[in-house]
C-alpha cells in the first residue's frame, strides 16, 4: 500500500497554485503564489502524516518530504 500524498501543483487556467491531495476531486486550498501553496501544503501533510510533492510550473516534481510512513526509509549508514 502507497503513503498518500498531498501535492502542490499550478493552476494553469488561473495561473496560481494548488494544493491536493491524491485521487480528490475538488482542491483543497488555491493559492496566490507557489510560497504560499508550499506552506499550506506542508502543513497538511505534517497534520495528516502524508507524503509531501510539490510540483513546478512545468509539473514535475520537486523535493518531495514524507511526513509519515516513508515507503523507502533512508538506511543507517554506520
Amino acid at each position: 500500500m502507497s503513503a498518500k500524498q498531498t501535492h502542490v501543483v499550478p493552476n494553469s487556467s488561473r495561473r496560481d497554485w494548488n494544493v491536493k491531495h491524491e485521487n480528490a476531486s475538488r482542491v483543497s486550498k488555491h493559492c496566490d503564489t507557489k510560497q504560499e501553496a508550499m506552506s499550506v501544503g506542508r502543513k497538511i501533510s505534517q497534520n495528516q502524516g502524508t507524503e509531501f510533492i510539490p510540483h513546478g510550473r512545468d509539473g514535475r516534481i520537486q523535493n518531495p518530504d514524507y511526513h509519515g510512513h516513508a515507503p523507502c526509509p533512508p538506511k543507517d549508514k554506520h
